[in-house]
């Protein structure tokens, strides 16, 4: 067997791994919004999105390492002359900015949305993913889909306007959290895509992602709030902190990245949906949140 056919054994999609993978996201994205919203209070958005971006390259830099060491890397092996270079190189500029975007929005909206409310903004995720996939990839959703994806937005939009269903009842910062999904969305799309044209691996993608990503905060973070770039560094629970969500960030996206690479986004996505109840039960337990009657049981 050649070393292209075992590559390409490998990296032949199954469903069940995949949807295996999308169920430990789930666990993990349950933490990070606790994890986001206890950090010290001097620790800015901006600034600890940067820095949770830093420790989540540095994460990222021994797994391709490895690859490289190994054989398995194919970073540079991008078929198809300069045009396709120059693709690949756009793709990676665009969704790392949209991703460093989303890491500032992520972080900010936890804030001030809280933990509970801005998880469930984030639940609109599988709409978005829909909606692209449907639109520009032509992939056609089954009833039961599309179904679901109608009982989701009709939850959404009774959370968001806190059970009133009265549209002026939507919360400014419930709005703003739904950026996330949003440009997580559009970025794992276009991701998803090239996965499928190119034989780069996850870890890359991964690390090429929060690269850009880390750059793209830090020109906005020395811009806006420079003091942020040395208590990141200097004070020790900046420290511990940027570096445990960096390391819980890094792993969801290594986890994510590889479920969709067997499965669409929009399944992933689904499976994933149910970790704002986790996230509701540890922030109730560790940040002391209340939990409102609409957001339990939005049925009600």
């Amino acid at each position: 067997m050649s070393r292209l056919e075992s590559f390409t054994r490998m990296s032949a999609p199954r469903t069940g791994t995949g949807i295996g993978l999308a169920i430990v996201c789930l666990g993990i994205l349950g933490i990070m919004p606790v994890l986001s919203n206890s950090r010290p209070a001097a620790f800015g958005a901006l600034g600890f999105a940067f820095w949770l971006s830093v420790w989540q390259t540095v994460f990222a830099i021994p797994l391709v390492v490895h690859e490289r060491r190994s054989g398995t890397s194919k970073l540079l092996a991008v078929q198809g002359g300069a045009a396709s270079r120059r693709r690949a190189l756009a793709v990676v500029v665009a969704t790392g900015a949209m991703f460093g975007l989303s890491t500032f929005l992520y972080v900010f909206g936890i804030e001030k949305a809280g933990a509970v409310s801005a998880a469930i903004a984030m639940q609109a995720y599988p709409v978005f993913a829909i909606l692209w996939e449907s639109l520009f990839l032509n992939r056609r959703k089954s009833r039961i889909e599309l179904l679901l994806t109608a009982v989701l937005i009709i939850a959404l939009y009774y959370l968001g306007t806190g059970g009133s269903w009265r549209i002026d009842g939507f919360s400014p910062w419930f709005l703003l959290a739904l950026g996330v999904p949003f440009l997580w969305s559009v970025a794992h799309v276009i991701i998803r895509e090239e996965l499928g044209r190119t034989p780069v691996t996850p870890a890359e993608v991964t690390l090429l992602r929060v690269a850009v990503s880390t750059l793209f905060l830090g020109g906005v973070l020395a811009i806006t709030e420079p003091q942020q770039f040395a208590l990141g560094l200097l004070r020790g629970d900046f420290l511990l902190f940027g570096l445990a969500m960096g390391f819980v960030y890094h792993l969801e996206l290594i986890v994510w990245f590889y479920a969709i690479r067997h499965i669409d986004v929009s399944l992933a996505s689904s499976i994933t949906t149910p970790w704002p109840a986790l996230t509701m039960v540890l922030s109730a337990l560790l940040l002391g949140d209340r939990v409102e009657p609409y957001q339990s049981a939005p049925s009600s």
